[in-house]
């Protein structure tokens, strides 16, 4: 097994490879299709075809947005949280996606790179939803935890032999420090995400933004620390409103 880290538009993005069979952890933006695909063709001398899994670990333009049309060309099936109830369903969950798309571009904007268009399908349709502790289909090694708290359907993908786990968005370096995401819809279940984490003493973690690093028990007391102890004014608004729509 080897794992290459790819950059993607505003994020990494690791691609997992076996001698018959190759795992994406997250589907990157619209615009990493390509990144995605002309590594597996030229850098592995690989069909795309032999791409079989995208794990999709929550619904945010870096996460999510390439995963459809990844699927189209090689066949690879999705693999989400046991969601039914999509993250930006109704109309409070369209204005969260347009300010999810809005962010994306300042993200860009801040690492300097050319705009791009990384509009997408807000809705996800998955071949396949994980529960907590389920192992990702025809990849039994890997197996997925719920860690939520940046959004109600985060995954992490956890190699146990190997001691290597994907936290997506859960853990950020940026500047060489570690940080919380941007948006944590509910603070309490993300402090809970980080403390399972913690319990697992992986040695390798694989970070979305921020690059292949090792944590220890003061980095993940500094990240608990650091969390926001309410919701921030824009996840606050759009949970009333939804609650009221009910």
């Amino acid at each position: 097994m080897n794992i290459h880290r790819l950059q993607g538009y505003i994020q990494q993005i690791y691609l997992v490879e076996y001698p018959d069979k190759l795992l994406l952890l997250d589907g990157g933006c619209r615009c990493d299709v390509k990144v995605v695909r002309d590594f597996i063709e030229q850098e592995l001398s690989r069909s795309i075809k032999d791409l079989k899994t995208v794990v999709v670990t929550h619904m945010h333009p870096d996460h999510a947005g390439g995963a459809h049309a990844l699927r189209r060309i090689s066949g690879c099936r999705i693999v989400a949280a046991d969601r039914r109830k999509q993250w930006y369903g109704g109309v409070f969950g369209l204005f969260r996606f347009l300010t999810d798309i809005a962010l994306g571009h300042w993200m860009a904007g801040r690492l300097h790179k050319e705009k791009t268009n990384i509009w997408y399908c807000p809705y996800l349709r998955p071949d396949v939803r994980i529960a907590h502790g389920e192992t990702v289909p025809d990849f039994p090694e890997w197996q997925v935890f719920e860690t939520i708290g940046h959004t109600d359907r985060d995954l992490s993908v956890y190699h146990a032999d190997s001691g290597t786990i994907y936290t997506a968005d859960l853990i950020l370096r940026l500047k060489n420090r570690l940080t919380p995401p941007l948006g944590v819809a509910q603070p309490n279940d993300y402090k809970a995400s980080l403390r399972f984490v913690q319990s697992l003493r992986a040695k390798t973690f694989l970070l979305a933004h921020g690059g292949t690093t090792e944590l220890n028990d003061e980095d993940f007391e500094q990240m608990i620390a650091a969390t926001p102890s309410k919701i921030n004014s824009w996840h606050r608004y759009v949970s009333t409103m939804m609650k009221k729509q009910r």
